[in-house]
């Protein structure tokens, strides 16, 4: 390729004569601003849409800058960047875009006429050079698009000059400079009795000047006199007509404000803050509203009268995480806490915060969330919005002005890296990024894995490893984690390999965790001669001579499963295809009694060898250990004597979430109801199936506990006195304790006609009440143990039918097996 100079660009053909065939537009995008010394940094990309990009120099870019309604333009080199999230971000599988980016430093004083600063503005183009063939050099152009957040999103302007800023800004989705000499700084704001007084500088702000606020949403208009001395003004602003004559009653209200002389001329209000603080908020006389002096991203002033909000002047980065400090008036003297939620509404968590004097507060706002059981776990992948709340309301966290540059801040946890970023110019997030690095999980990385990687690493020699997986990475436990632990009672000479996603999950010493779609997994998939899961492996899975693969599956069944479902919600989304392509590949399925093994092999077209040895997971409800028990209850902090209820719904197929995320809660329990007649002497655990992807509303009171991420569902049926289901499995495991167990039917004939269907006359044979509503439920609960004496003949019945194998010794037939033939 042609050296690109500073002294021109290289000559190009452009259009379709030089291209026969015009491509698709490249993009262009903006990803981080920030200033130094040199000048405002900009990093960047431009992405052709039909050429590699995966050698450095195999793209370049040049930036110009034009300036609008003049003549000037100047020209910026630009050195490529290596940038594997460019080809995530592009989400196409066709072409390696790692080094479509760029850094370029442009120097302000290129911008002066003269030694002059001249206001004006310069839209930024970027110019890409590719190769479509040796002979040819292309050019395409178009402008810089804004990054989904941070400083690529809003960047920050900077003050060249006592009295000169400029400002990187988005018109639409293009960048442009602009180089302004604002007539009007704002700089200070202070508070005084009933009001504030704003100080500032301007030569054109003449006696009888006054400061005029117009309300946005009524169009009502206040003005007050300025006070002018030289080239300086204050205005003092009272706080009482920001709530007078029904204003300030809105979640958010808007006052823009100017400076109007008497010739009626105006003049806009810039903050300026390089002496001290200006954006702040200020209590109204009306309960919980301020009057918020924002500085808005283009570097105006506008007063907003909304409830209080958080408002961070002070970003720390500590081992654990961040710790932010800053201001936040309240009404009374509640308490306040941190609320870090995801924003697919699927997490919520809860840190204490520390009160200072008047409104100040801090915050630890720590990089982990520590799950039911204890365990201390990176942040699950996602965007968290963290709020303050307090006196039964939420605020939002606002970066100050002066806090802005130190975003993005980074931690470290399990491997991922945590970011505090900003959106929307000052909104504070916490980005939680995945814990494959952008090389590894973009759509270009992981076709190549699939279709490359894997199948070379089939053609190398097996290892004596062991790859477990449940439920696709979710964590250490169910029949896999049994079938570890009797190899290592055994003292089997195997590495042992636990699929974890995200990082969400701790595995044992002896045990190493490998990432869920990583080049280490893609390698453990192709070279383990055991396979051991309990849901489906990747449908491009192919069983290799030598490799076991154990399929454990994770319930007996009562629902209708796989091929037996009538309804087309299965076969709709490609679930029986992608069934039919893995079944074949399994080496062994495992089947928790006689009843469940026809079912298995007819619903799973299953040709293979089914070993009916019971459940793996269940030998630890076989053979209870009472030591185990107490150490699970002091885990969870349930108090010694109380009753514990253990409420284990399944899932509904027709109530996806909106985003595709899982499934909802759809919680028809009325837990209000069961506290109020049982909360003295009971705990309601509630444990949400694994699709269900919601937290529990009011958990962490005493008596109701969240216990969806609790690791092991065994190990909570192991403590749990009573078990209330619907149509889960879990009742085939939980029969094995003998315990009394309830059955919450709300809607039963809908379920048993429409959505599912059962495979026995649950009616009938139900070991326990079916109860449609929460009084019902709650009666039974309270008439324990007598209430369930009516059904004593009946449950040993299904234990008899459905539990026969359940003695204990089910990880050991399952592991004479899987050895057998991974010897043979």
């Amino acid at each position: 390729m042609s050296v690109i100079t500073r002294r021109g660009l290289p000559r190009a053909r452009t259009g379709p004569a030089a291209a026969g065939t015009q491509p698709d537009d490249p993009e262009f995008g903006l990803l981080r601003a920030h200033w130094t010394d040199a000048g405002l940094e900009l990093t960047g990309f431009a992405r052709p849409s039909d050429l590699d990009t995966s050698r450095r120099g195999s793209a370049r870019t040049w930036l110009t800058l034009r300036q609008i309604g003049g003549w000037r333009h100047v020209n910026v080199r630009t050195s490529p960047q290596f940038l594997p999230e460019v080809t995530d971000d592009s989400a196409q599988t066709l072409f390696n875009h790692d080094w479509s980016g760029f850094s370029a430093v442009v120097d302000p004083r290129r911008l002066r006429t003269g030694a002059a600063w001249a206001a004006g503005e310069w839209r930024i183009g970027a110019s890409l050079f590719t190769r479509p063939r040796p002979a040819r050099l292309r050019r395409q152009q178009g402008p810089l698009s804004r990054h989904w957040c941070g400083s690529g999103e809003y960047p920050l302007g900077h003050w060249v000059d006592e009295d000169v800023r400029i400002l990187p800004y988005f018109a639409g989705e293009a960048l442009r400079l602009r180089v302004e000499r604002p007539r009007a700084r704002l700089t200070s704001a202070r508070p005084v009795d009933g009001g504030v007084e704003l100080g500032g500088t301007s030569p054109h702000c003449p006696a009888g000047t006054v400061l005029r606020l117009t309300h946005r949403e009524s169009g009502a208009v206040l003005e007050l006199p300025v006070r002018t001395t030289g080239s300086t003004f204050g205005v003092r602003l009272p706080l009482a007509p920001f709530t007078a004559a029904g204003r300030g009653t809105e979640p958010l209200e808007h006052w823009e404000p100017e400076l109007v002389r008497p010739d009626g001329g105006t003049e806009i209000l810039t903050v300026d803050e390089r002496r001290g603080p200006v954006a702040g908020q200020h209590p109204l006389p009306a309960p919980d509203r301020v009057l918020y002096l924002k500085h808005l991203a283009h570097g105006r002033l506008q007063l907003c009268v909304r409830p209080g909000a958080g408002f961070v002047d002070r970003i720390a980065v500590r081992s654990d995480g961040f710790e932010l400090s800053g201001s936040c008036p309240r009404p009374g003297d509640g308490p306040l806490e941190l609320v870090l939620r995801h924003n697919n509404g699927t997490a919520e968590l809860r840190h204490p915060v520390g009160l200072g004097t008047g409104d100040r507060f801090r915050v630890h706002l720590p990089a982990t969330a520590t799950d039911s059981g204890g365990t201390p776990l990176p942040l699950r992948k996602g965007v968290w919005e963290p709020l303050l709340r307090g006196a039964g309301a939420e605020r939002p966290l606002f970066a100050s002005p002066a806090a802005l540059p130190a975003l993005p801040a980074a931690a470290e946890a399990g491997g991922k890296r945590i970011l505090l970023q900003r959106r929307w110019h000052d909104t504070v997030i916490v980005d939680s990024t995945p814990v494959l690095a952008p090389g590894e999980r973009s759509a270009y990385a992981q076709e190549r894995l699939r279709t490359r990687h894997y199948p070379a690493g089939r053609g190398r020699p097996l290892r004596e490893a062991v790859l477990y997986d449940v439920f696709s990475g979710r964590g250490y436990c169910d029949s896999p984690r049994a079938v570890h632990a009797e190899l290592t009672r055994r003292g089997a000479r195997l590495e042992h390999l636990w699929t974890v996603d995200d990082a969400q999950a701790v595995v044992p010493d002896g045990v190493r965790a490998v990432r869920t779609w990583s080049p280490e997994w893609y390698e453990a998939l192709a070279t383990s001669r055991y396979l051991v899961g309990n849901t489906h492996f990747p449908d491009f899975l192919e069983r290799r001579a030598g490799q076991v693969v154990v399929q454990t599956w994770h319930g007996s069944m009562l629902k209708r499963i796989a091929h037996d479902v009538e309804n087309p919600w299965l076969s709709d989304r490609g679930y029986l295809e992608q069934l039919d392509r893995e079944s074949p590949h399994w080496s062994l399925l495992v089947s928790p009694s006689a009843f469940a093994t026809p079912i298995l092999r007819r619903a799973f077209r299953y040709r293979g060898e089914i070993l009916e040895s019971g459940y793996p997971r269940n030998d630890v409800l076989a053979r209870p250990d009472a030591a185990t028990a107490t150490a699970v209850r002091r885990r969870l902090g349930i108090p010694d004597g109380r009753r514990v209820v253990l409420y284990a719904p399944t899932w509904r197929e027709d109530q996806q979430r909106e985003d595709g995320d899982g499934f909802r809660l759809g919680l028809r329990l009325d837990v209000d109801a069961v506290r109020r007649r049982l909360g003295e002497d009971h705990v309601l655990l509630v444990r949400p199936h694994a699709h269900v992807r919601e937290p529990m509303p009011g958990a962490g009171d005493g008596f109701l506990y969240d216990v969806g991420d609790y690791p092991d569902v065994q190990e909570l049926l192991l403590i749990a006195d009573v078990l209330v289901t619907d149509y889960s499995s879990i009742m085939f495991d939980f029969a094995i304790t003998g315990r009394p167990m309830l059955f919450f039917t709300y809607d039963l004939e809908y379920y048993r006609d429409t959505l599912r269907g059962f495979y026995f006359d649950f009616e009938a044979e139900a070991p326990g009440p079916l109860l449609r509503d929460t009084g019902e439920l709650v009666a039974a609960l309270a008439a324990l143990p007598d209430g369930a004496d009516g059904y004593g003949e009946r449950y040993e019945r299904f234990r008899a039918r459905f539990c026969a194998l359940e003695d204990g010794g089910a990880a050991g037939r399952v592991v004479d097996r899987m050895l057998a033939l991974g010897a043979g």
